[in-house]
């Protein structure tokens, strides 16, 4: 069980990291106390939909197969 949890922990964080590596550096100041400005380019929120997507179809996957092998074992 550890072993998996530690796999899971792995593919989360190498999952995640992109999110780090993109982010923004912080800009100056502007009047209303922020660090926004105007020209900042919208981020993107749909860079790694596919990755949600194959995470889900093996998870659904997974879970067929574990219904399955217990009816058949029944």
């Amino acid at each position: 069980m550890k072993n998996n949890l530690l796999k899971y922990c792995l593919i989360a964080f190498c999952l995640c990291i992109n999110f780090v590596m993109f982010a923004q550096a912080p800009g100056s100041n502007n009047d209303t106390g922020n660090l926004e400005t105007d020209d900042a380019p919208a981020a993107p929120i749909d860079n790694y939909l596919w990755v949600l997507a194959l995470v889900g179809l093996v998870f659904v996957f997974l879970r067929f197969k574990a219904i399955q092998d217990k009816k058949i074992q029944s």
